[in-house]
């Protein structure tokens, strides 16, 4: 285990699961039966944005790595990438994601501030 990486997650989570219980709206809403999730809410998140930060693209490759590094503070981490879509934006009525990339700037500049590469 990577001591920082450790780090950076139990901070990470705790700061999610202060500001999901001070602001309960903030969470996704659940029926008052059913099937309890085997993930909080702050750990999907928190699960999520270190996948951000990581750069992993592939949920399986994301997951492998969780399990194998982050295994003790994620006992209930998903071995499944298909359990993983509570993070996912809802499909369309077409069954594709509504998520889009954002558009391009226009201004000639990148986020970062470089210029644009050209076409």
């Amino acid at each position: 285990m990577d001591a920082d990486l450790d780090t950076l997650a139990t901070a990470l989570y705790v700061t999610t699961d202060d500001l999901l219980k001070a602001a309960p709206q903030l969470a996704p809403w659940r029926p008052a039966v059913g099937i309890a999730p085997k993930l909080s809410d702050a750990e999907l998140v928190t699960l999520a944005v270190l996948q951000a930060l990581l750069g992993f693209c592939s949920k399986a490759r994301w997951l492998r790595y969780a399990r194998a590094h982050l295994g003790g503070l994620f006992p209930s981490c998903p071995s499944s990438p298909a359990t993983t879509n509570a993070c996912a934006p809802p499909p369309t009525s077409s069954g594709r994601s509504s998520a889009r990339w954002p558009a391009r700037p226009r201004s000639g500049l990148t986020m970062s501030g470089s210029p644009t590469p050209p076409q």
